[in-house]
């Protein structure tokens, strides 16, 4: 049974290979401490009853303590970069017409408010959040 825990275990990391979570990692480990016990116990319910316990025990022993290392950033694109500026209404932002622009630093946004309200223009907003192409204003 040993030659099946060792494919099964390189089928995992093959596997691990192609994707980015490291969690099939701990099936291939299981997979190769099950393939130990096998050189010492015949009882197929044993061996995979060690694969299930020692993948188990390393999924959620270790995997917090990858993840401190393994932080995943996510990177923010310049549309992102205006929310919490200050702009001025050039053009008023009209809820039930869909209108509205307003000027942040040198750009000027397509904009809708928050609340739903007409916002006249030459007011001072502050951006909330980006909906798709629109700064969305208070």
């Amino acid at each position: 049974m040993w030659q099946f825990w060792v494919i099964l275990a390189g089928i995992f990391f093959v596997i691990e290979a192609a994707t980015i979570g490291f969690l099939v990692f701990w099936f291939g480990i299981g997979a190769l401490i099950a393939m130990v016990v096998s050189l010492f116990i015949d009882n197929l319910a044993i061996q995979t009853a060690v694969f299930i316990f020692s993948s188990t025990i390393l999924l959620f022993f270790t995997r917090p303590f990858v993840n401190k290392f393994n932080k995943n950033t996510e990177v923010q694109t310049n549309a992102f970069s205006i929310i919490g500026k200050k702009g001025i209404v050039t053009k008023t932002i009209d809820p039930i017409s869909g209108s509205g622009q307003v000027k942040i630093g040198t750009e000027t946004w397509s904009a809708k408010s928050s609340n739903e309200t007409k916002i006249e223009k030459g007011m001072e907003v502050e951006v909330l959040d980006i909906d798709g192409v629109k700064a969305v204003v208070k």
